[in-house]
């Protein structure tokens, strides 16, 4: 039977099939890193969590000296595309704590958490509420997980930025033996040993003519030195995607470690 457990800021959930905690302090959003444990083999998920969320954008540049929020362009981390923050702060490093309400019924546990953004740009109001919704079922060897913005601004491409399914830590290939995109199809650890930035390659842009039926994002982990289970992200409605990509990345701790992973950044929105 579905339940869970609160443990001050966080909330431990199990399924038949499943196990996962909900943080809801500090590093915020989504499920906790390695916390998605699949009872049938073992295995975890590779990054710093699932369905992580950031900020709100728009497609835009800023003008020169208009923000005290400059979005970084031109670089390997950000690669060519044009963006601007519209409210901040990024959720997951920055909120700090977020409100949250558990309920439970025959065989399923559900999660929400909510935030206002602190901080506007460009003369905007701040303020705009984003929620998500979490729900865990017997049976099932995935979650379901929903994320709405309310928003107190008007904005003609309104962006919010998520981590899906999440990202993917690993040295060399390590943890991992593939990546399916259902746009690009199966590419292995290979390809991303590397960093390039996000507009490099394997980047899916919507277009309105062309909408696919299936946008599946995916990694396979390795357990043991043998294959393991895939662990994907499946927007239900490919629709809301505005932009998407797979790149890989470097990050240096503060004592001066290096940490790969593949950055699975999606956008969603990106209309009035």
């Amino acid at each position: 039977m579905a339940s869970y457990r609160i443990d001050g800021p966080n909330i431990l959930i199990e399924t038949d099939l499943l196990c996962a905690e909900v943080h809801t302090e500090g590093y915020v959003s989504g499920t906790k890193a390695r916390t998605f444990l699949d009872k049938t083999t073992g295995a975890r998920d590779l990054g710093y969590g699932l369905a992580i969320v950031d900020f709100l954008m728009e497609p835009l540049l800023d003008e020169p000296g208009g923000t005290s929020h400059p979005y970084q362009n031109w670089n390997v981390t950000h690669g060519n595309l044009i963006r601007r923050f519209v409210e901040l702060p990024q959720i997951c490093t920055k909120a700090g704590k977020l409100e949250f309400e558990v309920r439970e019924g025959n065989g399923w546990v559900a999660v929400r958490q909510w935030f206002h953004y602190k901080e506007a740009t460009y003369g905007r109001k701040p303020g705009s509420l984003w929620e998500q919704t979490i729900v865990f079922r017997d049976g099932l060897r995935y979650f379901l997980s929903t994320d709405r913005i309310t928003s107190v601004n008007s904005v003609d491409e309104l962006i919010l930025r998520i981590d899906m399914p999440g990202h993917l830590k690993h040295h060399d290939g390590d943890s991992f033996e593939q990546i399916y995109l259902s746009y690009e199809g199966t590419l292995p650890a290979s390809e991303f040993l590397e960093d390039f930035p996000p507009d490099a390659r394997y980047h899916y842009q919507r277009d309105d003519s062309g909408i696919p039926e299936h946008l599946i994002r995916a990694y396979q982990v390795r357990l043991d030195d043998r294959e393991g289970p895939w662990l994907a992200g499946i927007t239900l409605d490919p629709g809301v995607v505005y932009d998407a990509w797979c790149h890989q990345r470097t990050s240096i701790s503060g004592s001066g470690n290096r940490q790969g992973y593949v950055c699975f950044i999606e956008e969603i929105g990106g209309r009035p």
